[in-house]
């Protein structure tokens, strides 16, 4: 290497260094400049991931436990068809109104909105079936298709079958649920010929005869179809 080409070499590496030791200095330059609020703003960082931290395990964790508690017997009563005690409680351990009341935040209060909303329907109150049942929020759990499904029939005995027809739409975009998805599709084409709208109807029949055969309501499909003059 000549010497021409060693100083031109030292020269980009102090240059380098140089601009290093720039970005260093301007680096701390701005820190200093900038101290108290760079400082504020980490402070208020971990001052709410604190705060979140303290909100799921020392608050909301004991309220989720106490609600689970309390909920106990609502649901042994919700399960042999005592709605009215499931909803309003015995006097002494509360209904599902309450916990969805005094819960709330916790996935207990959530899922105590969706059976508050059951048991309403099956009392013939669906006013307020569809209030609990619009509180109630399906995310992560298995319960998305069944509030839907719940809170068409809700609306179609309100009387509003259009709001219906929307719902029962929702609860049978599972093609692979073989249980509910046929059972909301019969629904469907009901409240569409309620609605006056055979064509519509006569897809949602055709959807269980094609996609869902071994279904319980595949078995009268036919006759169903037959009736809006469709036949195989």
């Amino acid at each position: 290497m000549t010497t021409r080409t060693q100083a031109k070499a030292k020269a980009s590496h102090n240059l380098k260094n140089m601009s290093g030791d720039d970005g260093l200095e301007q680096l701390q330059l701005f820190y200093e400049k900038n101290k108290k609020l760079i400082n504020g703003i980490t402070t208020a960082v971990l001052i709410i991931g604190l705060g979140i931290f303290a909100y799921f395990k020392v608050y909301l964790g004991p309220r989720e436990e106490k609600a689970t508690s309390k909920a106990f017997y609502a649901q042994q009563y919700f399960a042999v068809d005592s709605f009215q005690l499931a909803l309003q409680g015995d006097g002494q351990h509360p209904g599902f109104l309450k916990i969805g009341r005094e819960y709330s935040g916790t996935k207990t209060a959530n899922l105590s909105h969706y059976y508050a909303g059951i048991c309403y329907l099956h009392l013939g109150n669906f006013k307020s079936a569809i209030k609990e049942l619009e509180d109630f929020s399906g995310k992560g759990t298995l319960l998305t298709t069944a509030a839907a499904g719940a809170l068409g029939n809700a609306y179609l005995e309100s009387g509003n079958t259009n709001k219906a027809i929307e719902h029962y739409k929702d609860a049978t975009t599972d093609a692979k649920d073989i249980v509910q998805t046929p059972l909301y599709l019969s629904e469907l084409g009901a409240a569409y010929e309620i609605a006056k709208q055979p064509e519509e109807a006569k897809k949602a029949y055709i959807r269980i005869r094609d996609e869902f055969p071994m279904s319980m309501q595949a078995r009268e499909i036919d006759r169903t179809l037959a009736r809006l003059g469709v036949l195989n």
